[in-house]
């Protein structure tokens, strides 16, 4: 795989010791853009201490035929043979010990039998669900066909279902959603919810140059969020391009120091509202491979997040990580 992050200061991994899971990853099988269990360990083998990892869907490697509403299941099948994989192979990261898979919950109760044919693909490892509802008026940002589907009854009913089911929540949105989130949240009080890269904050388009107003609404609608014990966030993807960075533009890429300090107000008040132990970091990786390297996002982690004691940087780092998703 051609390696994006170009001229990347060299860094040495720090506090190399430190246990890490990371619980937001992908791995694809993609035309001339393969990341896939070579891949993620090559990147994971910088020195940082990565013991575990949860792999997130990312609607590829379906099935070619068969129901149209089953054929996402191909994904789960083909995470759960990397993982196994793993498992197998004497390496020091557990990759995907845990599996995140794709349902499309406007079938509505019709999501049982996917939901049970994700658990039959993968009856160890699979412990909740991705439905992705991003949407935005502008044109800047990939987006689902329409918006408020948090709010669609349809979609509720089959988001119902994952509580039958004991399977946690994947929210991947955008900041003017949140809001959104907060009243699924406090309607099932009873199903986990992972709120993933934070909420989304965006920096494209109409969002340009209004950094510190777009901080302002989403630190509301975090607060607002935080009320919520069943919610737990996802500290990271900060490096896709809808954060309006450069940082996929420059040579050499950011350090690990620039890094933490553009992540520092979002993440401490992340830590601040919901505690370290509703909040765990995430590569994002691949995806946000294209601003940074993965030995410098973790230690831009470990840099921001030196105020906190022992415990909170185990629960940031690791504990949160394991105890949402079942892994060590």
């Amino acid at each position: 795989m051609t390696d994006p992050v170009r001229n990347t200061p060299d860094e040495a991994p720090l506090e190399p010791d430190l246990p890490i899971c990371d619980p937001h990853h992908h791995l694809w099988r993609r035309p001339n853009n393969p990341y896939l269990l070579d891949d993620f360990m090559r990147d994971a083998s910088g020195g940082h201490r990565i013991v575990s990892s949860v792999a997130v869907e990312c609607g590829a490697m379906y099935r070619e035929a068969g129901p149209p509403e089953l054929r996402l299941v191909g994904e789960t099948e083909f995470l759960e043979g990397l993982a196994a994989e793993s498992s197998a192979a004497d390496t020091p990261t557990t990759v995907a010990a845990a599996i995140v898979a794709y349902a499309d919950l406007s079938l509505g109760d019709r999501v049982a039998a996917v939901l049970e044919a994700h658990r039959e693909a993968s009856p160890t490892r699979l412990r909740g669900i991705r439905y992705s509802t991003m949407w935005d008026a502008s044109d800047s940002f990939r987006s689902v066909p329409r918006p408020g589907l948090l709010r669609d009854a349809t979609v509720r009913k089959g988001f119902a279902c994952l509580r039958r089911q004991g399977l946690s929540f994947d929210a991947w949105l955008y900041h003017p959603q949140i809001p959104e989130l907060v009243e699924l949240a406090r309607d099932f009080p009873d199903v986990p919810i992972v709120l993933d890269h934070i909420g989304g904050p965006l920096g494209l388009g109409p969002y340009e140059g209004r950094r510190d107003e777009v901080f302002q609404a989403w630190s509301a609608d975090i607060t607002a969020l935080a009320s919520c014990p069943n919610v737990v966030l996802k500290l990271g993807g900060v490096g896709s391009l809808r954060s309006g960075y450069d940082w996929h533009q420059r040579t050499p890429k950011p350090s690990s120091t620039e890094l933490a300090e553009a992540m520092r107000p979002c993440f401490e008040l992340c830590i601040e509202k919901f505690g370290a132990g509703r909040c765990m970091f995430e590569s994002n990786f691949p995806v946000d491979r294209i601003s940074y390297s993965y030995v410098s996002i973790w230690n831009a982690f470990k840099i921001m997040s030196r105020r906190y004691s022992e415990a909170e940087r185990n629960a940031l780092f690791h504990d949160t990580a394991g105890r949402v998703y079942g892994v060590v």
